[in-house]
Protein backbone atom coordinates (compact mmCIF):
# COMPACT_ATOMS: atom_id res chain seq x y z
CA UNK A 1 0.00 0.00 0.00
CA UNK A 2 3.28 2.29 1.03
CA UNK A 3 4.46 1.57 -2.46
CA UNK A 4 0.78 2.26 -4.40
CA UNK A 5 0.78 5.50 -2.96
CA UNK A 6 4.29 6.46 -3.59
CA UNK A 7 3.57 5.48 -7.33
CA UNK A 8 -0.01 7.59 -7.90
CA UNK A 9 1.73 10.55 -6.28
CA UNK A 10 4.31 10.32 -8.43
CA UNK A 11 2.53 9.92 -11.84
CA UNK A 12 0.42 12.61 -10.67
CA UNK A 13 3.24 15.53 -10.77
CA UNK A 14 5.28 13.54 -13.63
CA UNK A 15 2.73 12.27 -16.16
CA UNK A 16 1.94 13.24 -19.43
CA UNK A 17 2.04 17.22 -18.86
CA UNK A 18 5.59 18.77 -18.36
CA UNK A 19 4.19 21.80 -16.31
CA UNK A 20 6.08 20.53 -13.18
CA UNK A 21 8.16 23.15 -11.01
CA UNK A 22 9.81 23.26 -7.83
CA UNK A 23 9.05 19.72 -6.08
CA UNK A 24 7.39 18.24 -8.97
CA UNK A 25 10.26 17.02 -11.25
CA UNK A 26 11.59 14.98 -8.27
CA UNK A 27 10.48 11.68 -6.36
CA UNK A 28 11.04 10.74 -2.72
CA UNK A 29 11.67 6.91 -2.51
CA UNK A 30 10.01 4.73 0.25
CA UNK A 31 12.16 3.35 2.08
CA UNK A 32 11.16 -0.62 1.57
CA UNK A 33 10.84 -0.09 -2.17
CA UNK A 34 12.33 -2.79 -3.93
CA UNK A 35 14.51 -2.48 -6.94
CA UNK A 36 11.55 -2.97 -8.97
CA UNK A 37 9.37 -0.15 -7.68
CA UNK A 38 12.37 1.98 -8.46
CA UNK A 39 12.38 1.55 -11.57
CA UNK A 40 8.90 2.12 -12.39
CA UNK A 41 9.04 5.42 -10.37
CA UNK A 42 12.08 6.37 -12.68
CA UNK A 43 10.61 5.42 -15.77
CA UNK A 44 7.82 8.25 -14.59
CA UNK A 45 10.33 11.34 -13.48
CA UNK A 46 9.94 14.32 -16.11
CA UNK A 47 11.34 17.84 -16.62
CA UNK A 48 9.71 21.08 -15.55
CA UNK A 49 8.03 22.85 -18.34
CA UNK A 50 11.33 25.42 -17.89
CA UNK A 51 13.59 22.05 -18.45
CA UNK A 52 11.73 21.09 -20.97
CA UNK A 53 11.76 24.85 -22.82
CA UNK A 54 15.85 24.67 -22.10
CA UNK A 55 15.85 20.93 -23.96
CA UNK A 56 14.53 21.96 -27.09
CA UNK A 57 16.73 24.64 -27.75
CA UNK A 58 19.49 22.13 -28.41
CA UNK A 59 22.59 24.81 -29.19
CA UNK A 60 22.90 27.79 -26.83
CA UNK A 61 25.70 30.58 -27.04
CA UNK A 62 27.99 31.57 -24.24
CA UNK A 63 29.53 34.99 -24.56
CA UNK A 64 32.80 35.53 -22.85
CA UNK A 65 33.71 39.22 -23.01
CA UNK A 66 35.11 41.85 -20.53
CA UNK A 67 38.47 43.00 -19.40
CA UNK A 68 39.80 39.74 -19.83
CA UNK A 69 39.41 40.31 -23.83
CA UNK A 70 41.51 43.78 -24.13
CA UNK A 71 44.38 42.05 -21.44
CA UNK A 72 44.49 38.62 -23.56
CA UNK A 73 44.18 36.78 -20.61
CA UNK A 74 41.74 34.48 -19.02
CA UNK A 75 41.63 35.02 -15.62
CA UNK A 76 41.56 38.37 -14.77
CA UNK A 77 43.51 38.98 -11.42
CA UNK A 78 40.68 41.94 -10.30
CA UNK A 79 43.16 44.58 -10.57
CA UNK A 80 42.78 45.54 -14.18
CA UNK A 81 42.15 49.55 -14.47
CA UNK A 82 38.63 49.51 -16.16
CA UNK A 83 40.37 51.87 -18.56
CA UNK A 84 41.55 48.81 -20.51
CA UNK A 85 37.80 48.02 -21.09
CA UNK A 86 37.31 50.13 -24.13
CA UNK A 87 35.72 48.61 -27.41
CA UNK A 88 35.94 50.51 -30.60
CA UNK A 89 32.81 48.71 -32.91
CA UNK A 90 31.03 47.19 -30.13
CA UNK A 91 27.55 46.00 -31.65
CA UNK A 92 25.45 43.17 -29.68
CA UNK A 93 22.96 42.82 -32.70
CA UNK A 94 25.64 41.12 -34.96
CA UNK A 95 26.52 39.13 -31.99
CA UNK A 96 22.64 37.63 -31.61
CA UNK A 97 22.15 37.94 -35.39
CA UNK A 98 25.23 35.24 -36.08
CA UNK A 99 24.58 32.88 -33.39
CA UNK A 100 21.20 33.18 -34.41
CA UNK A 101 21.39 31.94 -38.00
CA UNK A 102 24.04 29.74 -36.81
CA UNK A 103 21.62 27.93 -35.14
CA UNK A 104 21.97 29.18 -31.85
CA UNK A 105 18.44 29.70 -29.65
CA UNK A 106 19.86 31.40 -27.11
CA UNK A 107 22.69 33.63 -25.77
CA UNK A 108 24.10 33.73 -22.27
CA UNK A 109 26.62 36.83 -21.50
CA UNK A 110 29.55 36.72 -18.90
CA UNK A 111 27.86 39.81 -17.27
CA UNK A 112 30.65 39.14 -14.38
CA UNK A 113 33.80 37.29 -14.55
CA UNK A 114 36.07 36.00 -11.55
CA UNK A 115 37.88 39.45 -11.77
CA UNK A 116 35.14 41.26 -10.57
CA UNK A 117 34.66 43.61 -13.31
CA UNK A 118 31.06 44.44 -14.54
CA UNK A 119 29.39 44.74 -17.86
CA UNK A 120 26.36 46.66 -16.61
CA UNK A 121 27.04 49.76 -14.58
CA UNK A 122 25.99 48.63 -11.02
CA UNK A 123 25.58 50.14 -8.26
CA UNK A 124 27.62 47.98 -6.02
CA UNK A 125 30.76 48.05 -7.19
CA UNK A 126 33.02 50.57 -9.36
CA UNK A 127 34.68 48.01 -10.91
CA UNK A 128 32.84 48.37 -13.92
CA UNK A 129 31.77 49.80 -16.68
CA UNK A 130 30.69 52.94 -15.86
CA UNK A 131 34.59 53.50 -14.66
CA UNK A 132 35.95 52.76 -18.65
CA UNK A 133 35.89 55.10 -21.41
CA UNK A 134 33.93 53.17 -23.31
CA UNK A 135 30.53 55.30 -24.14
CA UNK A 136 32.27 58.17 -21.28
CA UNK A 137 30.54 55.37 -19.39
CA UNK A 138 27.00 55.40 -20.29
CA UNK A 139 27.34 51.94 -21.75
CA UNK A 140 25.75 49.25 -20.66
CA UNK A 141 26.69 45.53 -22.48
CA UNK A 142 24.23 43.75 -20.68
CA UNK A 143 21.88 45.95 -21.55
CA UNK A 144 22.77 45.75 -25.32
CA UNK A 145 22.46 41.70 -25.38
CA UNK A 146 19.10 41.52 -23.98
CA UNK A 147 17.88 43.94 -26.16
CA UNK A 148 19.14 42.28 -29.43
CA UNK A 149 17.82 38.96 -27.85
CA UNK A 150 14.73 40.33 -27.11
CA UNK A 151 14.80 41.84 -30.72
CA UNK A 152 15.50 39.15 -32.33
CA UNK A 153 13.52 36.10 -30.34
CA UNK A 154 15.90 34.28 -29.05
CA UNK A 155 16.72 33.34 -25.33
CA UNK A 156 18.98 35.95 -23.33
CA UNK A 157 20.72 33.90 -20.24
CA UNK A 158 23.56 35.80 -17.86
CA UNK A 159 26.45 34.58 -16.19
CA UNK A 160 27.31 35.71 -13.15
CA UNK A 161 30.71 34.39 -11.34
CA UNK A 162 30.70 34.25 -7.37
CA UNK A 163 34.10 34.24 -7.38
CA UNK A 164 35.54 37.54 -6.84
CA UNK A 165 39.32 38.59 -6.98
CA UNK A 166 38.39 42.46 -7.10
CA UNK A 167 35.41 42.99 -4.43
CA UNK A 168 37.12 44.12 -0.66
CA UNK A 169 34.18 42.05 1.14
CA UNK A 170 34.79 38.42 -0.59
CA UNK A 171 35.47 36.37 2.21
CA UNK A 172 33.61 38.25 4.71
CA UNK A 173 30.56 35.86 3.74
CA UNK A 174 27.45 37.60 4.93
CA UNK A 175 28.74 40.98 3.61
CA UNK A 176 29.55 39.76 -0.02
CA UNK A 177 26.39 37.59 0.01
CA UNK A 178 24.49 40.66 0.18
CA UNK A 179 26.43 42.35 -2.71
CA UNK A 180 25.94 39.55 -4.79
CA UNK A 181 22.00 38.82 -3.99
CA UNK A 182 22.26 42.80 -5.26
CA UNK A 183 24.03 41.82 -8.62
CA UNK A 184 21.59 38.99 -8.99
CA UNK A 185 18.11 41.64 -8.13
CA UNK A 186 19.87 44.40 -10.88
CA UNK A 187 20.35 41.83 -13.53
CA UNK A 188 17.30 39.80 -12.76
CA UNK A 189 14.77 43.11 -12.75
CA UNK A 190 16.41 46.00 -15.49
CA UNK A 191 16.87 43.76 -18.53
CA UNK A 192 13.64 42.10 -19.37
CA UNK A 193 13.05 38.82 -19.67
CA UNK A 194 16.30 36.71 -18.25
CA UNK A 195 15.81 32.85 -19.45
CA UNK A 196 19.01 31.02 -17.56
CA UNK A 197 21.19 31.98 -15.06
CA UNK A 198 24.28 30.49 -15.25
CA UNK A 199 26.97 29.92 -12.38
CA UNK A 200 30.02 28.14 -12.37
CA UNK A 201 31.35 26.85 -9.16
CA UNK A 202 34.87 28.53 -8.72
CA UNK A 203 36.03 29.28 -5.20
CA UNK A 204 39.01 31.35 -5.03
CA UNK A 205 41.60 33.50 -2.94
CA UNK A 206 40.16 37.36 -2.91
CA UNK A 207 41.98 40.09 -2.33
CA UNK A 208 42.22 39.90 1.40
CA UNK A 209 43.28 36.11 0.66
CA UNK A 210 40.24 34.86 1.87
CA UNK A 211 36.99 32.46 0.07
CA UNK A 212 34.00 33.00 0.49
CA UNK A 213 31.08 30.07 1.52
CA UNK A 214 28.88 30.62 -1.41
CA UNK A 215 25.20 30.86 -0.10
CA UNK A 216 23.48 29.16 -2.80
CA UNK A 217 20.17 28.53 -1.43
CA UNK A 218 19.67 32.35 -0.83
CA UNK A 219 20.92 32.69 -4.98
CA UNK A 220 18.39 30.77 -5.67
CA UNK A 221 15.12 31.91 -3.66
CA UNK A 222 16.41 35.07 -5.18
CA UNK A 223 16.20 33.71 -8.56
CA UNK A 224 13.08 32.35 -8.37
CA UNK A 225 11.56 35.09 -6.50
CA UNK A 226 12.84 37.26 -9.45
CA UNK A 227 12.96 35.15 -12.98
CA UNK A 228 10.51 32.04 -11.74
CA UNK A 229 10.98 30.81 -15.35
CA UNK A 230 14.86 31.23 -15.58
CA UNK A 231 16.58 28.11 -15.79
CA UNK A 232 19.57 27.64 -12.77
CA UNK A 233 23.24 25.74 -14.01
CA UNK A 234 25.29 24.63 -14.08
CA UNK A 235 26.15 24.98 -10.24
CA UNK A 236 22.27 24.96 -9.89
CA UNK A 237 19.18 22.39 -9.46
CA UNK A 238 17.50 22.86 -13.00
CA UNK A 239 20.71 22.11 -15.12
CA UNK A 240 24.34 20.21 -14.61
CA UNK A 241 27.30 19.77 -15.98
CA UNK A 242 28.13 17.04 -18.29
CA UNK A 243 31.87 16.75 -16.40
CA UNK A 244 33.85 17.79 -19.32
CA UNK A 245 34.73 21.15 -21.18
CA UNK A 246 35.69 19.05 -24.90
CA UNK A 247 32.33 19.08 -26.37
CA UNK A 248 31.89 15.21 -25.82
CA UNK A 249 29.11 14.19 -23.83
CA UNK A 250 28.38 10.40 -22.33
CA UNK A 251 27.09 7.98 -24.65
CA UNK A 252 24.33 7.01 -21.68
CA UNK A 253 23.32 9.52 -20.61
CA UNK A 254 20.49 9.89 -18.08
CA UNK A 255 18.71 13.07 -17.35
CA UNK A 256 17.01 10.89 -13.90
CA UNK A 257 19.63 10.63 -11.56
CA UNK A 258 19.68 9.47 -7.70
CA UNK A 259 19.06 11.62 -4.76
CA UNK A 260 21.21 10.71 -1.54
CA UNK A 261 19.79 11.15 1.78
CA UNK A 262 21.09 14.35 2.45
CA UNK A 263 20.11 16.02 -0.60
CA UNK A 264 16.74 14.44 -0.60
CA UNK A 265 16.68 15.93 2.85
CA UNK A 266 17.41 19.76 1.46
CA UNK A 267 15.01 19.77 -0.94
CA UNK A 268 11.91 18.74 1.10
CA UNK A 269 13.42 21.39 3.47
CA UNK A 270 13.42 23.93 0.94
CA UNK A 271 9.95 23.05 -1.47
CA UNK A 272 7.37 25.06 0.16
CA UNK A 273 10.07 28.14 -0.55
CA UNK A 274 10.65 28.30 -3.91
CA UNK A 275 13.97 26.86 -3.86
CA UNK A 276 15.56 23.48 -5.48
CA UNK A 277 19.02 21.98 -4.13
CA UNK A 278 21.34 20.66 -6.41
CA UNK A 279 22.64 16.75 -5.69
CA UNK A 280 26.20 16.36 -4.86
CA UNK A 281 27.23 14.35 -7.79
CA UNK A 282 31.11 13.25 -9.25
CA UNK A 283 29.76 14.70 -13.11
CA UNK A 284 32.78 13.64 -14.28
CA UNK A 285 32.28 9.67 -13.75
CA UNK A 286 30.80 7.56 -16.82
CA UNK A 287 27.73 6.09 -15.31
CA UNK A 288 25.44 8.65 -13.19
CA UNK A 289 22.11 7.14 -13.89
CA UNK A 290 21.92 3.38 -14.28
CA UNK A 291 20.01 0.76 -13.01
CA UNK A 292 22.98 -0.07 -10.68
CA UNK A 293 23.31 3.67 -9.85
CA UNK A 294 19.83 4.21 -8.86
CA UNK A 295 18.45 1.09 -6.91
CA UNK A 296 19.15 2.43 -3.54
CA UNK A 297 18.53 5.82 -4.57
CA UNK A 298 16.38 7.97 -1.44
CA UNK A 299 15.08 9.91 -4.22
CA UNK A 300 15.11 10.76 -8.02
CA UNK A 301 15.60 14.06 -9.84
CA UNK A 302 15.00 15.70 -13.51
CA UNK A 303 18.46 17.05 -14.03
CA UNK A 304 19.49 17.13 -17.39
CA UNK A 305 23.38 17.31 -18.84
CA UNK A 306 24.37 20.62 -20.63
CA UNK A 307 27.95 20.15 -22.25
CA UNK A 308 30.40 23.39 -22.27
CA UNK A 309 32.84 24.21 -25.15
CA UNK A 310 34.87 27.03 -26.67
CA UNK A 311 35.12 27.24 -30.49
CA UNK A 312 38.04 28.27 -29.56
CA UNK A 313 41.13 26.99 -27.41
CA UNK A 314 40.36 29.64 -24.85
CA UNK A 315 37.36 31.40 -23.62
CA UNK A 316 38.04 34.88 -23.93
CA UNK A 317 39.03 36.02 -27.13
CA UNK A 318 43.24 36.04 -28.20
CA UNK A 319 44.64 37.52 -31.22
CA UNK A 320 46.95 34.28 -31.36
CA UNK A 321 43.83 31.99 -31.62
CA UNK A 322 42.36 33.50 -34.95
CA UNK A 323 43.61 30.67 -36.70
CA UNK A 324 42.37 27.91 -34.04
CA UNK A 325 38.88 28.20 -34.62
CA UNK A 326 37.01 25.02 -34.88
CA UNK A 327 36.06 23.83 -38.30
CA UNK A 328 32.26 23.04 -39.17
CA UNK A 329 33.20 19.80 -39.43
CA UNK A 330 35.03 19.72 -35.67
CA UNK A 331 31.58 21.53 -34.59
CA UNK A 332 29.47 18.92 -36.26
CA UNK A 333 31.05 15.81 -34.49
CA UNK A 334 30.68 18.25 -31.14
CA UNK A 335 27.13 18.31 -32.12
CA UNK A 336 26.91 14.50 -32.00
CA UNK A 337 28.47 14.14 -28.98
CA UNK A 338 26.38 16.68 -27.00
CA UNK A 339 23.12 17.57 -28.45
CA UNK A 340 23.09 13.79 -29.92
CA UNK A 341 23.82 12.65 -26.52
CA UNK A 342 20.60 13.73 -24.99
CA UNK A 343 22.53 17.08 -23.69
CA UNK A 344 22.21 20.90 -25.13
CA UNK A 345 25.57 22.29 -26.62
CA UNK A 346 26.85 25.45 -25.01
CA UNK A 347 29.33 26.97 -27.86
CA UNK A 348 31.07 29.76 -26.60
CA UNK A 349 31.56 32.23 -29.20
CA UNK A 350 34.19 35.60 -27.83
CA UNK A 351 33.85 38.75 -28.89
CA UNK A 352 36.56 40.50 -30.00
CA UNK A 353 38.78 44.12 -28.84
CA UNK A 354 36.31 46.05 -31.54
CA UNK A 355 33.35 44.19 -29.94
CA UNK A 356 32.53 41.75 -32.61
CA UNK A 357 32.51 38.44 -33.00
CA UNK A 358 35.76 37.37 -35.29
CA UNK A 359 35.02 36.45 -38.79
CA UNK A 360 36.47 33.10 -38.83
CA UNK A 361 34.11 32.39 -36.06
CA UNK A 362 31.07 33.58 -37.74
CA UNK A 363 31.94 31.10 -40.49
CA UNK A 364 32.76 28.28 -38.64
CA UNK A 365 29.27 28.34 -36.94
CA UNK A 366 27.87 29.57 -40.29
CA UNK A 367 29.06 26.88 -42.26
CA UNK A 368 27.90 24.70 -39.07
CA UNK A 369 24.41 25.27 -39.57
CA UNK A 370 24.58 24.63 -43.45
CA UNK A 371 25.69 21.05 -42.83
CA UNK A 372 22.92 20.58 -40.46
CA UNK A 373 20.73 22.17 -42.89
CA UNK A 374 22.19 19.32 -45.28
CA UNK A 375 21.71 16.14 -43.02
CA UNK A 376 17.92 17.30 -41.61
CA UNK A 377 17.10 18.04 -45.00
CA UNK A 378 15.94 14.84 -45.93
CA UNK A 379 14.52 12.85 -43.70
CA UNK A 380 13.62 9.30 -45.88
CA UNK A 381 11.68 7.84 -43.23
CA UNK A 382 9.38 10.37 -43.19
CA UNK A 383 6.82 8.41 -45.93
CA UNK A 384 8.31 5.13 -44.65
CA UNK A 385 5.28 2.39 -44.52
CA UNK A 386 5.39 1.69 -40.74
CA UNK A 387 4.48 -1.02 -38.50
CA UNK A 388 5.24 -3.05 -35.84
CA UNK A 389 4.08 -5.22 -32.40
CA UNK A 390 2.87 -1.97 -30.52
CA UNK A 391 0.44 1.32 -30.79
CA UNK A 392 0.91 4.48 -33.08
CA UNK A 393 4.11 3.54 -35.28
CA UNK A 394 2.41 6.41 -37.73
CA UNK A 395 3.30 8.84 -35.10
CA UNK A 396 7.00 8.80 -35.30
CA UNK A 397 7.30 10.78 -38.07
CA UNK A 398 5.01 13.76 -37.52
CA UNK A 399 7.28 16.34 -35.91
CA UNK A 400 5.04 16.08 -32.75
CA UNK A 401 6.88 14.96 -29.13
CA UNK A 402 3.62 14.23 -27.39
CA UNK A 403 2.39 11.97 -29.88
CA UNK A 404 4.44 8.67 -30.40
CA UNK A 405 4.72 4.81 -30.46
CA UNK A 406 5.25 2.23 -27.64
CA UNK A 407 4.52 -0.90 -26.71
CA UNK A 408 1.09 -2.84 -25.41
CA UNK A 409 0.55 -3.93 -22.16
CA UNK A 410 3.96 -3.40 -20.24
CA UNK A 411 6.35 -4.99 -22.69
CA UNK A 412 10.13 -3.60 -22.20
CA UNK A 413 11.28 -4.00 -25.81
CA UNK A 414 9.57 -3.89 -28.98
CA UNK A 415 9.63 -3.24 -32.53
CA UNK A 416 9.25 -0.58 -35.55
CA UNK A 417 9.05 -1.40 -38.86
CA UNK A 418 10.22 0.80 -41.52
CA UNK A 419 10.00 0.39 -44.97
CA UNK A 420 11.35 3.01 -47.48
CA UNK A 421 9.63 3.65 -50.86
CA UNK A 422 12.61 2.97 -52.61
CA UNK A 423 16.28 1.91 -51.92
CA UNK A 424 18.33 4.81 -50.28
CA UNK A 425 21.97 5.28 -48.61
CA UNK A 426 21.71 6.59 -44.96
CA UNK A 427 24.14 6.46 -42.24
CA UNK A 428 21.98 8.41 -39.52
CA UNK A 429 19.21 7.30 -36.65
CA UNK A 430 17.81 10.44 -35.11
CA UNK A 431 15.60 9.09 -32.33
CA UNK A 432 13.65 10.99 -29.93
CA UNK A 433 11.74 9.82 -26.45
CA UNK A 434 8.73 11.53 -24.83
CA UNK A 435 10.49 12.84 -22.33
CA UNK A 436 7.18 14.48 -20.87
CA UNK A 437 6.50 10.66 -19.94
CA UNK A 438 9.91 9.87 -18.80
CA UNK A 439 13.44 8.59 -19.95
CA UNK A 440 12.94 4.93 -20.24
CA UNK A 441 14.87 2.95 -23.34
CA UNK A 442 18.11 1.49 -22.22
CA UNK A 443 19.35 -0.07 -25.08
CA UNK A 444 18.40 -0.34 -28.69
CA UNK A 445 19.56 -1.04 -32.42
CA UNK A 446 19.02 -0.39 -35.76
CA UNK A 447 19.02 -3.11 -38.71
CA UNK A 448 18.53 -3.39 -42.29
CA UNK A 449 17.67 -6.24 -44.72
CA UNK A 450 20.31 -7.12 -47.64
CA UNK A 451 19.14 -10.19 -49.40
CA UNK A 452 17.66 -12.42 -46.89
CA UNK A 453 19.13 -10.93 -43.68
CA UNK A 454 18.83 -8.88 -41.51
CA UNK A 455 22.19 -7.23 -40.64
CA UNK A 456 23.05 -4.62 -37.63
CA UNK A 457 23.76 -0.96 -38.84
CA UNK A 458 23.99 1.03 -35.81
CA UNK A 459 23.27 0.54 -31.81
CA UNK A 460 22.88 2.67 -29.12
CA UNK A 461 21.75 2.52 -25.14
CA UNK A 462 20.12 5.42 -23.70
CA UNK A 463 17.96 8.02 -25.71
CA UNK A 464 16.18 10.47 -23.82
CA UNK A 465 15.16 13.96 -26.06
CA UNK A 466 17.35 13.06 -28.99
CA UNK A 467 20.06 10.47 -29.97
CA UNK A 468 21.91 10.37 -33.32
CA UNK A 469 23.70 7.81 -34.64
CA UNK A 470 26.16 7.23 -36.77
CA UNK A 471 27.16 4.00 -38.76
CA UNK A 472 28.90 3.12 -42.15
CA UNK A 473 26.69 3.79 -44.51
CA UNK A 474 24.23 1.43 -45.87
CA UNK A 475 22.23 1.05 -49.11
CA UNK A 476 18.87 -0.51 -48.61
CA UNK A 477 15.10 -0.44 -48.31
CA UNK A 478 13.68 -2.18 -45.62
CA UNK A 479 14.85 -0.99 -41.78
CA UNK A 480 13.18 -1.89 -38.28
CA UNK A 481 14.17 -0.17 -34.99
CA UNK A 482 14.57 -2.78 -32.24
CA UNK A 483 14.17 -1.69 -28.54
CA UNK A 484 16.01 -4.51 -26.52
CA UNK A 485 15.94 -2.87 -22.90
CA UNK A 486 13.25 -0.52 -21.49
CA UNK A 487 12.17 0.83 -17.79
CA UNK A 488 8.63 0.39 -18.42
CA UNK A 489 7.04 0.46 -21.83
CA UNK A 490 9.65 2.69 -24.10
CA UNK A 491 8.18 5.72 -26.34
CA UNK A 492 9.16 6.54 -29.58
CA UNK A 493 8.09 10.30 -30.54
CA UNK A 494 10.34 10.71 -33.80
CA UNK A 495 12.25 8.86 -36.00
CA UNK A 496 14.79 10.27 -38.78
CA UNK A 497 16.69 8.09 -41.08
CA UNK A 498 19.23 10.61 -42.78
CA UNK A 499 22.36 11.02 -45.38
CA UNK A 500 25.58 13.11 -43.98
CA UNK A 501 26.67 15.51 -46.22
CA UNK A 502 29.69 15.76 -48.36
CA UNK A 503 32.37 17.85 -47.18
CA UNK A 504 34.55 19.01 -50.09
CA UNK A 505 37.96 20.60 -49.58
CA UNK A 506 37.87 23.81 -49.71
Amino acid sequence: MQYLLLFTVALLFCGLNCNARNGKNHVKISQNATEAEVIRVAANVTPSEEQLRWQKLEMTAFLHFGVNTFTDREWGAGTEDPKVFNPTELDTRQWVKACKEGGFKQVIITAKHHDGFCLWPTKYTEHSVKNSPWKAGKGDVVKEVADACHEAGIGFGVYLSPWDRNNSHYGDSPKYDEIFINWLTELLTNYGKVDEVWFDGACGEGPNGKKQVYNWEAYYKCIRKLAPHALIAISGPDVRWVGTESGYGRESEWSVLPLGAADQQKIGEASQSSVNIAPTLDYQKEDLGSRSKIKDAKGLIWYPAETDVSIRPGWFYHTKEDNEVKTPEKLLDIYFSSVGYNSVLLLNIPPDRRGLLQENDVKAIKGLKELLDKMYAVNYASNAKLSSDGINPKTITDHQMTTFWTTKEEKEAGTINITLPQIQKVDVLCLQENICIGQRIEKFHLEYKEGELWKIAGKGTTVGYKRLVRFAPVTAKEFRLVIEESRLNPTISELGLYKLPIVTAK
